[in-house]
């Protein structure tokens, strides 16, 4: 069975729609992933592009303006969806994780 895309995201598209929570252009985006990441994910004007090209063709996102070159956009329902389900499935992670790694110590590792 081909896997469905974007079946989980990677650190960088997952930012990119938490940015996109609110209605932002391109700079604002990558802006914004900085500033909810602690300045830990910086997603560069390429792969900023190639992602939302991707979101946008598959109704993740939504362009909300043109305004020559700049672009704004907005997460949509079902990418809203996407979103919740991936934070969701980090958190299982998290869950897992915790149950192995917290009853050893660190130098047990």
């Amino acid at each position: 069975m081909a896997r469905e895309r974007f079946q989980t995201l990677t650190e960088p598209m997952y930012y990119i729609l938490l940015a996109l929570t609110e209605e932002c252009c391109g700079v604002d985006i990558m802006e914004k992933v900085s500033e909810i990441s602690g300045g830990r994910v910086i997603v560069g004007p390429g792969t900023l592009y190639a992602m939302l090209s991707k979101f946008e063709a598959t109704g993740i996102i939504r362009r909300t303006a043109e305004e020559g070159r700049k672009k704004s956009y907005i997460i949509t329902s079902h990418g809203k969806k996407m979103l919740n389900d991936e934070y969701e499935r980090l958190k299982r992670m998290i869950r897992d994780g915790d149950a192995v790694i917290e009853p050893q110590s660190v130098s047990e590792l």
